[in-house]
């Protein structure tokens, strides 16, 4: 499975809501002729991690299928964030937009190839695996093996409030 978390703590330009943005944001990678969507969670609000006085966060998550490489995958979910006007200055900063690439099929690269896979610290982050559990309750991270449900239930108590919308 491919998954790809959408996440936004602030609306882009042109739309009311973080939720509308990824929302929009889902529709433009189905809409994608080398992305399609097969499955989508459900939208949960989650604080920001770590914690500051920025917004809560929209997160979801989206499985797809493409005949696009890992890198040219990635590179297309920054042209998107692109038009919805994320722009990276500070890391961890208020955002319109964020599309991460989650897992590959269960592809696993670290090191100097770019994008890590599956991608850093996905055990450590509810908004992240409370929407892969809904794509796929059976999911199992690929380096440690572990399933979702696990993983959720090992999360520390300070990994973030986080609550379906």
């Amino acid at each position: 499975m491919i998954v790809i978390a959408v996440g936004a703590n602030l609306p882009a330009s042109g739309y009311d809501t973080p939720l509308a943005t990824c929302e929009a944001a889902v529709e433009r990678l189905h809409g994608d002729a080398h992305i399609r969507v097969t499955h989508r969670s459900r939208w949960y609000e989650s604080a920001p991690v770590p914690v500051s006085d920025q917004p809560w966060f929209v997160n979801g998550a989206v499985a797809v299928e493409t005949d696009l490489i890992p890198e040219v995958l990635l590179a297309r979910l920054h042209v998107i964030e692109d038009s919805f006007g994320r722009v990276r200055r500070v890391r961890n900063e208020a955002r319109p937009l964020d599309l991460d690439l989650i897992d590959y099929d269960g592809l696993v690269r670290v090191g100097a190839i770019a994008p890590t896979l599956p991608h850093p610290r996905t055990e450590e982050r509810a908004f992240v695996l409370l929407p892969v559990r809904d794509l796929d309750a059976g999911w199992r991270h690929p380096v440690s093996g572990r399933d979702v449900g696990a993983l959720i239930a090992a999360l520390p108590e300070d990994a973030g409030e986080i609550r379906p919308l």
